[in-house]
């Protein structure tokens, strides 16, 4: 089983647009692109309804470009794709303090300029993480926490929305 990017991490942003990847995220990305000797990241930042950036590691971004591939060429779907998911990316390097330079593409993306700095969020989902500006999110997963709760019964345990899964 692979490692997974879990947790979230409010990270300060310097005047320099640069953010500190948590060592934990950090290890998720190596393990993500072990024939670099710079660790990369790939951000997307399409799909103007989402407030936010998805960065994955190398062979996440390798996966996703395969799932893509498989649409048939000049598929609505994979010029939807195409765009939204490798057009609107950044490949980026971690430097060697473990920082990353959000490229100005991603800074509009998340509502955040360089020279405000500020306060980035990054929040793990498995295979990739988030990256948000800090009181976007807050506001964001408060709200969608409290909407997906609110259509469940009150007495549900929520881990049984798993069903009868078998173990892995």
């Amino acid at each position: 089983m692979s490692e997974a990017f879990r947790g979230e991490f409010t990270q300060k942003v310097d005047g320099k647009a640069r953010v500190l990847i948590p060592a934990a995220f950090r290890r998720v990305l190596e393990a993500g692109d072990p024939d670099s000797t710079r660790k990369r990241i790939v951000i997307v930042y399409g799909d103007e309804r989402r407030k936010f950036a998805e960065c994955y590691t190398i062979a996440g971004a390798q996966r996703l470009e395969s799932m893509i591939r498989r649409k048939p060429i000049g598929s609505r779907e994979r010029r939807i794709l195409e765009r939204n998911m490798i057009t609107l990316s950044a490949t980026v390097e971690i430097d060697d303090d473990g920082r990353i330079v959000l490229p100005p593409k991603v800074r509009e993306k998340i509502g955040m300029t360089a020279s405000e700095g500020g306060e980035a969020v990054l929040a793990g989902s498995l295979d990739t993480f988030q990256l948000w500006k800090a009181d976007v999110y807050e506001d964001d997963i408060l709200g969608a926490a409290e909407a997906d709760l609110a259509t469940l019964p009150e007495d549900m345990d929520i881990l049984s929305l798993l069903g009868d899964l078998p173990e892995v």
